[in-house]
Formats: C-alpha cells, sequence, structure tokens
C-alpha cells in the first residue's frame, strides 16, 4: 500500500478545520474558528482543489462537524466561547445543488448546543451529541428525521448525573469527565465513547427508551478520552479510539483498541495499538490517535483495513485483518502549507475512487493524497 500527495488547499486563510465529507465532485469542510461557515471545495481536479463556496456562519456558533448521506447534509452548532451563540442545534441542507446547498430545517437544542452528530441514512434517526438546557454535559439526542423539513425527538440518553435540572449530581472521580463523544449506529446497538467512562453499547431497539447493554473502561492510566467506536459487524469486532490531547509523556498513553463484540453485554479487548519511539517533540501539540475513517455509505469499505488520523503523527493505515496482532502497513505525514506550523492532521475520508481527504486543525486546510491498496 503506498500514499501519496496529489492536492492541498489552505482554504484562504480558513484552513483550521475538522470533519471533512465528500459527495460527488465536492467535499464540505468544518472549521474550528466559531464564525466561520462549512467551507465548499470543489474536487472534481483532486490535484487543484478549488474552493467554491462557505455555508452561513453564525456568531459564536462553531459547526466542524458535517454529515452527508445521499443528498442530505447535516450540520452542528455549539457554543466553545462562552458568549450567547446564534445558533445551538443542527441543520438539514438538501444537496440537489450541491455547490448551493438549501436548508430544509434547522433543530434547535440550546443550552450548549450540538458538538457531533451521527447520520447514516440506514435509520431515519439523526444521533446528536447536545448539552441541553439542564443538562452539565454532553448526552445523546436522538431526532427523526424521516421528515427532514419537520425533526422531532424521539429518544434520549444520558450518564447518570448529568441531568442537573432533574436533581442529579456528578459521580465520576475529581479530575475526569464522564460524558459522551459521539455515538456511531449498527442496526439496533449505538457504540458510545463516553470520554473518562469509557465504551457503552445501547440498546435501541425502543428508540424512545435506549438501555445500557454492555460497557468497558479501561481506565484514565491506560487511556481516557475514549472518542469513536467504529463497528464492523460481519467480524464482531468494535474499533475504539481513544483521543490524544498532548504528547506521550504528558498525558496517559492513547492508543486503537479492538474489541470483541460478539457478546455485547461483555465486550472485552482484543488488542491495542499505539505508536512508539518517535521524535513527538518535532510533530506539534498533540500525537495520538483522534479520528476513523468510518466506512459511511458511498465510501471506500473495509473490516480489515484501518484509517486513522494521528494529529501530528499524521495518518496510520492500520492491518486489523488478525485483530490479536494489529499491524501497521502505511503511514502518511503531510507537508504543512506554506507559512504554516506542523499539520494536526484532524480527520479522514477515503473515498471509493481510492482518494483520502484529511483535514489539519493546525491551519495548513485540507489535503488529498491517494493510496494504492
Amino acid at each position: 500500500m503506498a500514499l501519496k500527495l496529489i492536492g492541498q488547499n489552505s482554504l484562504q486563510g480558513h484552513g483550521k478545520t475538522m470533519q471533512i465529507m465528500n459527495y460527488q465532485d465536492y467535499v464540505y469542510v468544518g472549521n474550528m474558528v466559531p464564525g466561520i461557515g462549512t467551507i465548499i471545495v470543489d474536487v472534481s481536479n483532486p490535484s487543484l482543489p478549488r474552493v467554491c463556496g462557505e455555508m452561513p456562519a453564525y456568531k459564536n456558533s462553531l459547526c466542524s462537524k458535517v454529515q452527508i448521506v445521499d443528498d442530505l447534509m447535516i450540520i452542528n452548532y455549539e457554543c466553545r466561547t462562552g458568549e450567547p451563540a446564534e445558533r445551538l442545534g443542527f441543520s438539514i441542507y438538501s444537496l440537489k445543488d450541491p455547490k448551493n446547498p438549501r436548508e430544509i430545517a434547522y433543530y434547535h437544542v440550546g443550552g450548549q448546543g450540538v458538538h457531533r452528530t451521527w447520520y447514516s441514512g440506514e435509520e431515519p434517526y439523526v444521533f446528536a451529541t447536545a448539552v441541553p438546557e439542564g443538562f452539565s454535559d454532553r448526552m445523546l439526542l436522538i431526532v427523526d428525521i424521516k421528515d427532514p423539513a419537520h425533526p422531532r425527538e424521539v429518544g434520549r440518553w444520558w450518564y447518570p448525573g448529568l441531568w442537573t435540572a432533574g436533581g442529579e449530581e456528578p459521580n465520576q472521580p475529581q479530575g475526569l469527565k464522564y460524558k459522551l463523544h459521539h455515538a456511531m449506529v449498527h442496526k439496533d446497538r449505538a457504540y458510545l465513547g463516553m470520554w473518562d467512562a469509557g465504551m457503552y453499547i445501547l440498546d435501541i431497539s425502543q428508540i424512545s427508551n435506549p438501555q445500557v447493554a454492555g460497557s468497558i473502561n479501561w481506565g484514565p492510566q491506560r487511556g481516557g478520552h475514549t472518542h469513536t467506536g467504529l463497528p464492523l459487524p460481519r467480524r464482531n469486532l468494535l474499533v475504539v479510539t481513544d483521543e490524544a490531547k498532548g504528547l506521550p509523556g504528558e498525558e496517559s498513553l492513547k492508543a486503537v483498541r479492538i474489541l470483541d463484540i460478539k457478546d455485547d453485554k461483555n465486550p472485552r479487548v482484543l488488542s491495542e495499538f499505539s505508536v512508539e519511539n518517535e521524535d513527538y517533540g518535532k510533530y506539534g501539540p498533540r500525537f495520538g490517535p483522534h479520528n476513523l475513517h468510518e466506512n459511511r455509505p458511498g465510501s471506500w469499505q473495509s473490516d480489515e483495513i484501518i484509517f486513522v488520523t494521528w494529529f501530528g503523527g499524521g495518518l496510520r493505515v492500520v492491518d486489523i485483518s488478525d485483530p490479536c496482532r494489529p499491524k501497521e502497513i502505511d503511514r502518511f505525514i503531510p507537508p504543512p502549507a506554506a507559512g504554516m506550523p506542523p499539520a494536526q492532521i484532524n480527520d479522514v475520508f477515503v473515498s471509493q475512487n481510492g482518494l483520502v481527504y484529511l483535514t489539519d486543525r493546525a491551519g495548513s486546510g485540507i489535503m488529498i493524497a491517494e493510496f494504492t491498496g
């Protein structure tokens, strides 16, 4: 397998980027700066990606995440500044004209808004990580968008102690945060990265009343910041990342774990993958795992090869055909744009045609690589 940089765009000074999704000849890029809208990039010529539009921006609203299925796009809005924000929720857009998305509906959550969403189109629900009024930290909202013009809440779940308006009090150890990062869903199970509470699996067969099916926590001494749980249903596996917030040695070692979830009441760790023995200092403020290519509908699919962003460590391609012995088979540390610090690779999307789209939170915008294998 080989990865080769073929295109880059710093997005006209708006290069601190987060989630990226590909639709037809375009990518849609979330931004890390409040007040900057989702950016539309024409990638019909991947060697010369070209900014061709920007979605509306709202004061103090951060819209760093995007989901796309068919011609529907979901964009989040949250407040990270502490100041009043114009939008706190998520919007649904039509991409029938990809260069000119049309808003179908805005769903208001209030509070601190929505940090992230999951929407696959396989079910008519948006699974939103939110902090509505009355909650102290992130919980799960389930919103039915079968009629995209009229979204409506149909379920919610939260870690006990987060509903302060209901008289609950946090019960996590001092210095730790038990909260939702986001959910990924397959059929009647939702897989939740619960930050310092580890990994939770919800039974959502009754969508209005999600119930915990199982959980596992390796603890902050060997992880913490549990971020993503990617199910690989054919193999009864779950790939889990813990998000690095610093360099190795500055925090507990963050890893990618492969879990056996054949019995989802008792998930068990089969292996860990991490990167050691590198010159971390030259790679900027973070070095470790973050996001995975999520095998989304319409994208490149594999349950044996995973793509993991590693912040200053770039992108790691890992063979998990033997889930007990994950093996790195390629790495890609792209050069930053001119005048920018070392790249901190944030998100990855792999298209069906073998193009790998990357974002950089340090300011270099997007990178496009080609892989063969």
